[in-house]
């Protein structure tokens, strides 16, 4: 069942199922947390208290104008987040732009970080702006025109179409836009070091065939960062919806192993 929770600025909406050690699920862009929807089940079944939040700006979580949804603003909340739930300390998955925030976790916080899953996430500075860089110059004039191309350009799979469609029409379009453009590369390319030093477990999970983010050019790199395993995984870019049961086992067995 959804539950909203008033942060700092924000309001987050996420789900909250299962008992068990607590296991954040972190979404990127252009995406909602419905991303995790085939992964939520077996996890559940496994043990674990899964967290699923929207980020903030994306999805059903909301924020005033003028407020930054940088990732950085990202972590904060969600740290916010577990203070509000009253959780210590958390397991953190987090997909595409979605692993910034959860990089900045373990930079600025790692005693809340149990441990680090990255599924084809970001490294330094690489993003894959030049990807969003046309949702990034959007005319807002336009915003309800957004949703059909974003569907062109990703497949119009009935779960791509579900895990997109809070950016349909016009306010969807403007919301996209916004969280476009305050996504900022420099906020992860300035805590490599911090990153290197934390000691967090961590895995590194990609899609052997993601066009956006190579495995070559930032995944393994990601993984030599972060001390972390490279497994590759038989799907694109949105691994968890691509191929789910290959996922969940592969969470399954880190997050027994590494306690």
């Amino acid at each position: 069942m959804a539950t909203r929770i008033e942060l700092s600025h924000a309001t987050l909406e996420l789900d909250d199922v299962g008992k068990g050690p607590p296991v954040i699920l972190l979404h990127g862009f252009p995406a909602t947390r419905y991303l995790w929807s085939r992964i939520v089940p077996p996890l559940v079944e496994a043990g674990y208290r899964l967290l699923v939040p929207d980020l903030v700006g994306y999805g059903a979580s909301i924020a005033p104008t003028g407020i930054l949804l940088d990732m950085a603003s990202q972590s904060r909340w969600l740290l916010e987040m577990m203070d509000v739930l009253g959780i210590a300390q958390a397991s953190v998955i987090a997909h595409d732009v979605g692993s910034a925030a959860a990089q900045i976790m373990v930079a600025n916080a790692p005693q809340r970080v149990r441990n680090l899953v990255v599924l084809d996430g970001v490294c330094g500075r690489e993003w894959a702006i030049d990807a969003i860089a046309g949702i990034q110059a959007w005319n807002p004039q336009d915003a309800r025109r957004l949703f059909p191309v974003l569907l062109r350009r990703l497949g119009k799979s009935p779960a791509l179409r579900e895990m997109l469609g809070a950016y349909e029409g016009e306010r969807g379009g403007l919301r996209l836009i916004r969280a476009a453009q305050d996504l900022d590369p420099r906020q992860t390319e300035q805590i490599t070091q911090s990153l290197r030093a934390s000691r967090v477990p961590a895995l590194v999970l990609w899609g052997a065939h993601d066009e956006f983010l190579p495995v070559d050019k930032v995944g393994r790199p990601l993984a030599e960062l972060l001390g972390a395993r490279l497994e590759i995984l038989p799907g694109a870019h949105f691994t968890p919806l691509d191929c789910p049961a290959e996922v969940a086992a592969a969470l399954q067995d880190f997050l027994r192993a590494s306690g």
